[in-house]
C-alpha cells in the first residue's frame, strides 16, 4: 500500500507539500487551531479526507461543485487550492481514500458515488444510484467495500447502501432517520451509522459478505444535530455535532467520552490525518473553514 501511495504522490505533477511542522500549540491534545480560516471554502465545506499524498481535500473551494486541496509547508502553514472541478449536475459531499489511492465522492445531486483515479484530476462515476435521495457520506470497509448513507431532508428520512468494489450498489435498509455520517471499526466488523435529526447512532454487524445484521442503537443525544464521523484505531467514534459547536468523542460500548469544543458551531465532518495520523481536521459550514486539534490515538484508516 505504502508503495501505491508513492506513486499516487509523485502522480500529482506540480503538487508539492512538506507535513506539518510539531509545535507546543499543535501537539496539545484536543486544542482547536485553525487550519483554513474563513470563507475560503463555502457553506457546503464538507469531505474531509487526507489523501496518500499527505494533502488534505475537502469539497466546495470557493462554490460548490468543486475540490480543494490543503497542503502543509515545513512550517506547518496550510495552504488551499483548486484540485478540481466536478462535472456538471455534480455535487461533492463525503470524500474518502481506497488502499489503491483512488478518491471516492459521494455526489448528492447527481445522485453517484464518483471516482477520481491515482494521478488524475477528473472525476467518473462509480456507481449510479437512481433510487438515492442524496447520497451524504460514505465509509470504506477494509476489504474495499463502500458504505453511502442516503438522507431526504424534506421529510427527515433516509436509506443505507452498500456498493461493492465493482460499483454495484445494494439497498441495505429504507425508511430510516435522515441517515449522515458513516463508519466502519477498525477491524471490519462493525458499521455505525448516524440518523441528523433523530440524533440517533446505529451499530450492525458486518456479514463477510459485507451485508449487516443485529441493528442496535450505540448512542442517543438530546439535542442539536449529528453530522459526518470517523473511528480511532481503539474504535472510539469522532462526531460532527452540527449545531453544538462539538466534536463528540463516544467510546465503542457508547459511552460520550468526551465533547472537543470547536470555535465554530456548525461542524460539518471530520477526517484524520498528519503524519501519525492523530491530527483531527474538522470542516465549519458556518466559517467555511477547517479547524484541527490533536487526539491521543490515531484514525483507523491511518493504518498506524
Amino acid at each position: 500500500m505504502q508503495a501505491t501511495f508513492l506513486l499516487f504522490a509523485v502522480a500529482l505533477a506540480g503538487c508539492t507539500h512538506a507535513t506539518p511542522a510539531a509545535s507546543t500549540e499543535a501537539d496539545a491534545l484536543y486544542v482547536p487551531r485553525d487550519v483554513i480560516g474563513d470563507g475560503v471554502f463555502s457553506a457546503g465545506i464538507e469531505g474531509p479526507a487526507f489523501g496518500p499524498d499527505g494533502a488534505l481535500y475537502a469539497v466546495s473551494f470557493g462554490r460548490d461543485g468543486t475540490i480543494g486541496r490543503v497542503t502543509f509547508d515545513a512550517d506547518g502553514k496550510a495552504k488551499a487550492t483548486l484540485f478540481t472541478t466536478l462535472p456538471v449536475g455534480s455535487t461533492g459531499n463525503g470524500i474518502r481514500f481506497g488502499a489503491d489511492g483512488s478518491m471516492y465522492i459521494a455526489d448528492y445531486s447527481g445522485h453517484h458515488v464518483l471516482r477520481i483515479a491515482p494521478g488524475e484530476r477528473d472525476a467518473t462515476v462509480f456507481a449510479h444510484m437512481p433510487q438515492a435521495n442524496q447520497p451524504n457520506d460514505i465509509a470504506i470497509s477494509p476489504d474495499g467495500t463502500l458504505y453511502a448513507s442516503d438522507p431526504s431532508w424534506a421529510d427527515n428520512t433516509g436509506q443505507l447502501w452498500r456498493i461493492d468494489r465493482s460499483g454495484t450498489p445494494h439497498l441495505l435498509e429504507s425508511g430510516m432517520g435522515t441517515t449522515n455520517g458513516v463508519d466502519v471499526s477498525p477491524d471490519g466488523k462493525r458499521l455505525y451509522l448516524n440518523e441528523s435529526v433523530q440524533r440517533k447512532v446505529w451499530v450492525y454487524d458486518i456479514r463477510a459478505d459485507g451485508s449487516i445484521r443485529n441493528k442496535r442503537l450505540l448512542i442517543a443525544f438530546d439535542d442539536h444535530g449529528l453530522d459526518g464521523m470517523r473511528t480511532d484505531v481503539k474504535g472510539n467514534l469522532y462526531i460532527a455535532r452540527y449545531g453544538a459547536g462539538v466534536v463528540a468523542v463516544v467510546s465503542p460500548d457508547g459511552r460520550l467520552l468526551r465533547e472537543v469544543n470547536l470555535k465554530g458551531q456548525k461542524p460539518t465532518n471530520v477526517a484524520f490525518g498528519g503524519p501519525d495520523g492523530r491530527t483531527v481536521f474538522v470542516t465549519l459550514q458556518d466559517r467555511g473553514a477547517i479547524e484541527a486539534f490533536r487526539a491521543e490515538y490515531p484514525g483507523r484508516e491511518a493504518g498506524l
